[in-house]
């Protein structure tokens, strides 16, 4: 396989926006005071669901991963771990697939209602993430994902979020087709992002989570309607076909770390 190298995005410069804004700090506010009491309010959840992984499955509980924040720097995300042990060993770094076999029985549950994605209200504490933005990426994918997407690198002008106007609307991204469409959410919300659209999307993760229907939910909030967000992108400079399995040896970057 061709070695690429991760892109390495150190100033503001690449992304034409400022590295602060009163907009920016009244969202980092409001991250900080509700990430803190989110975080102290789901510690019990949090524990008794890292119990139910550690007794299911082999492994740690909890498990953290690179994964590239605003402005391209990486960072260490935390997650309960919802797959078995070191399943990347043989395949390298591989986007999760329908039914994927990886994923235990306990981690079905967690990821279908995201309590995976609770302890990442410490990474909202440090600064690495906001509650609300784009989910942020691994850099393995980042070399393919910018040669197809252009308007890839867009998607980290702003922290990425633990949910997000692409994670109410749209199931994980399974490759490069699933990607750029997620790609048209994330710049739709970059474009329009308020403290009211953060909050009408927090709701409805909150809602979805506890199975409340999707479109019931996303009418009842009044979000913005998918035919409204989904616009073409520029047309992509490789194929469609190329393999969703991609080499970490090919990377220059942290493999997955059990805590």
């Amino acid at each position: 396989m061709e070695e690429r190298m991760v892109p390495s995005f150190r100033t503001e410069d690449d992304f034409a926006i400022p590295a602060s804004s009163p907009s920016h700090s009244l969202k980092r506010g409001v991250d900080v005071v509700l990430a803190a009491f989110l975080l102290v309010l789901s510690s019990p959840f949090i524990l008794a669901c890292a119990a139910l992984v550690r007794i299911s499955s082999r492994g740690p509980a909890l498990y953290f991963q690179t994964r590239l924040g605003r402005f391209g720097k990486p960072f260490f995300i935390w997650k309960l771990r919802t797959m078995t042990h070191d399943c990347e060993k043989t395949s390298g770094a591989r986007w999760a697939m329908r039914n994927d076999p990886r994923v235990t029985p306990i981690g079905k549950f967690l990821r279908i209602t995201h309590f995976d994605e609770l302890p990442q209200l410490w990474n909202v504490l440090k600064g690495d993430m906001s509650l609300v933005g784009p989910r942020p990426e691994r850099p393995e994918f980042i070399p393919i994902l910018e040669e197809s997407m252009p308007r890839y690198r867009e998607r980290m002008k702003i922290r990425p979020g633990v949910t997000g106007l692409a994670q109410v609307f749209l199931p994980p991204d399974t490759g490069i087709p699933s990607v750029r469409k997620k790609l048209q959410y994330d710049l739709f919300y970059i474009a329009n992002t308020s403290l009211f659209l953060d909050l009408r999307l927090m709701i409805a993760t909150v809602l979805q989570a506890i199975g409340l229907p999707s479109f019931l939910v996303r009418g009842a909030l009044f979000l913005p309607a998918a035919a409204n967000i989904e616009k073409p992108l520029e047309t992509p400079r490789i194929s469609l076909n190329t393999p969703q399995v991609i080499d970490k040896r090919s990377f220059e970057s942290q493999p997955e770390v059990s805590a």
